[in-house]
């Protein structure tokens, strides 16, 4: 097992460098000047050029392009993201700071996706083809189907501005704390409603695999309780896949709160993320994407690893 973790992590670590290396390149080569963001309205002339030669040479964006490569490569082996050039304050303290918040919504959103979706997959597999099959798929088809930004925007037209039930955006600390746990109901459905949608067709076809199995047919002969048969020998087993899909959901959970923290002005990574963007801040581009990409990489290993404690005969 440990040789396989090794294995797993020295992979990561190469997919990783691979996705901060184009990054990298592809911000550096795209169109657009950082420097042009800091300079006042009224720099212009001589005065405005030496102004942004100052900044060039203070961010190391004189420097020919490889070099700030291998200069960026060597601030990381010692931990070190930069400073933004935007708020001009270290990268790693401000995604410190702004990433419980992407986390806590995150994982909120994968309850939400796991306790919806894996159910009406189980329920519609028990139930096949009837009126509880044909709701849960036709919800699962809407679900999928919608994006998330529309799918933010109704429900903070319907719970916030007509209904006055919820808070339309922001975050008032983290979830455990008093009323908070209100500002991140609609970002979470938002974010979780696709994800919900996706388990639920994936559990309905693990689970009719498994119930055609001979072992459950076996176990019903024996005169096991249906619900015995289905939560300790059914769903056990179609487990595995699921589990898989969950994986690689929390990633795209972590995409797509890029467009649900925009949408209700979640002080997270996502927004932080897309202004950095649309600032050409290159520093706190690649320390979020690099973030995102470790956190990525270590729950598909944690994933990998579940497998051999829901299945024993799984070994690495």
């Amino acid at each position: 097992m440990s040789t396989y973790i090794i294995h797993r992590l020295l992979y990561g670590a190469f997919v990783v460098f691979c996705v901060i290396t184009v990054v990298f390149f592809a911000l550096h080569l795209a169109p657009g000047d950082p420097i042009d963001m800091l300079l006042p309205p009224d720099a212009s002339g001589a005065a405005g050029r030496e102004l942004a030669d100052q900044l060039r040479r203070r961010y190391g964006l004189d420097q020919p392009i490889h070099v700030q490569y291998v200069q960026y490569l060597r601030r990381l082996a010692s931990l070190d993201m930069g400073e933004s050039i935007r708020s001009g304050r270290p990268v790693a303290g401000e995604l410190l700071r702004l990433y419980p918040a992407t986390i806590e919504l995150t994982l909120v959103s994968l309850l939400i996706a796991g306790v919806i979706g894996i159910s009406a997959g189980v329920l519609s597999a028990v139930f096949k083809r009837r009126a509880i099959d044909s709701l849960s798929m036709t919800a699962a088809l809407v679900g999928v189907s919608i994006p998330n930004f529309v799918l933010g925007l109704l429900l903070m037209l319907l719970f916030a501005l007509h209904l006055g039930w919820l808070p339309p955006s922001g975050r008032d600390g983290p979830i455990w704390s008093g009323g908070s746990i209100r500002y991140i109901i609609l970002p979470a459905i938002t974010l979780g409603t696709s994800a919900a949608a996706i388990l639920a067709r994936l559990s309905r076809s693990a689970m009719l695999d498994v119930l055609g199995e001979d072992y459950i047919r076996t176990a019903r002969a024996k005169g096991l309780r249906a619900r015995a048969v289905i939560a300790r020998h059914a769903f056990r087993n179609a487990m595995i896949p699921i589990i898989t899909v969950v994986g690689l959901q929390f990633g795209g959970l972590l995409a797509g709160a890029v467009i649900a923290e925009t949408i209700f002005a979640w002080p997270g990574v996502g927004r932080f993320l897309i202004i950095s963007i649309t600032g050409n801040d290159f520093p706190a581009v690649q320390g979020a994407v690099l973030c995102i990409a470790v956190l990525f990489v270590l729950v598909n290993l944690l994933v990998d690893l579940t497998y051999a404690v829901i299945d024993p005969r799984i070994r690495y």
